[in-house]
């Protein structure tokens, strides 16, 4: 058996890395084609030498740009590559242009499809993340469910039973074993001059927040307030796209600690100890409950249902007195929840299911 794994943004290494390294343990054929989606390869190539990852075999830096324009130059070279280069099955996690076009090229090429994190929604069609994964689910051979209601998300929407495996989540594996990784490796809190849960966490990049203006500032107004009344520090590693709106918006920041982004293992240490997270982030939100973090999720909807149905998240949206409000019912929130999405070893179910299936 050969897979061939298709990647292009830094939460898809993260939860590429646990089946990356099964297959490197067992000693199973595979390679890494990167797109450089969001940032070129060279820029990423830290992402996998703090992860321990083997480096990617082809790198397209395809780049920014339009959706289509993006996707398009996804799919033309994703193309080449799969048609040079013999594999059994295609493998992409997620929601991103990346997985879209990975999983297209296959398909045309008459090659298998694995989607991992398959079955999520948030029924909100307006982003762009819901129309790729809802295709890319329709379109795969082999979809990974992280959880049983992803599982009866896709059952309803017709896909045959036989293709659907629910393996848990592979965000579990990767926090399990990237923290203790960041242990070794990091010390945030020194460099950032915090105590453990005496701040914060924010992240905020989504396109319908940063790029919408009345949104954002509510955002940041909601953050500022926080800050006032917890008088606890409030720490946003900024996105370069909700920095370059900032500028746009000639947006002034007060009282909120803004740093330049983050590595991923700085950033895990951060999350793990910070008092509350707020974030418009899917994977972020996925962590935090993994974690034992109260968040507060600054969206109107969520394709993470587990987490609210097990009281680990809200959903705040972005006006600023609904964001306060929520923190200030989360804030001392009790981290006694079952984490939903698994027990750290769906990379491993999920090379099974690919050596049954195709080797």
């Amino acid at each position: 058996m050969k897979v061939a794994i298709v990647l292009g943004t830094r939460p898809e290494i993260i939860k590429m890395a646990p089946i990356v390294r099964v297959l490197e343990r067992d000693g199973l054929d595979y390679f890494i084609l990167h797109t450089g989606q969001h940032y070129s390869y060279n820029m990423d190539r830290v992402f996998f030498e703090q992860l321990g990852l083997p480096e990617a075999t082809f790198n397209l830096d395809v780049g920014s740009g339009s959706h289509g324009e993006q996707t398009g130059r996804m799919l033309i070279k994703i193309e080449r590559v799969l048609r040079s280069e013999a594999h059994d099955v295609v493998l992409v996690v997620g929601d991103t242009n990346t997985v879209l076009a990975g999983a297209l090229a296959a398909v045309k090429l008459g090659f298998k499809v694995g989607h991992v994190e398959a079955g999520l929604r948030s029924y909100d069609r307006e982003m762009p993340e819901e129309v790729n994964r809802v295709l890319v689910d329709h379109c795969s051979d082999s979809l990974f469910a992280p959880t049983e209601k992803a599982e009866r998300i896709l059952l309803s929407e017709g896909i045959p039973e036989e293709k659907i495996f629910v393996t848990g989540n592979t965000i579990v594996d990767s926090v399990y074993q990237n923290l203790e990784i960041a242990g070794r490796k990091v010390n945030i809190y020194e460099e950032l001059g915090v105590e453990k849960c005496g701040y914060f966490l924010a992240t905020v990049h989504r396109q319908e927040n940063v790029d919408n203006e009345r949104r954002f500032r509510g955002i940041l107004k909601g953050l500022e307030m926080i800050r006032e009344e917890f008088d606890l520090p409030v720490i946003y590693p900024i996105h370069p796209r909700a920095e370059r709106q900032l500028k746009i918006f000639n947006i002034e920041v007060n009282g909120i600690e803004i740093v330049k982004p983050l590595d991923y293992l700085s950033f895990l240490q951060l999350e793990s100890s910070a008092k509350l997270v707020l974030t418009d982030s899917g994977g972020v939100q996925e962590e935090a409950c993994i974690l034992g973090v109260p968040c507060v999720t600054l969206r109107y909807n969520t394709e993470r249902p587990e987490t609210l149905d097990v009281g680990a998240n809200v959903l705040a949206g972005t006006d600023p007195h609904e964001i306060v409000k929520k923190t200030r019912i989360m804030a001392n929130k009790r981290s006694c929840w079952e984490n939903p999405f698994g027990d750290g070893k769906a990379g491993e179910r999920i090379v099974q299911i690919l050596w049954e299936k195709y080797g």
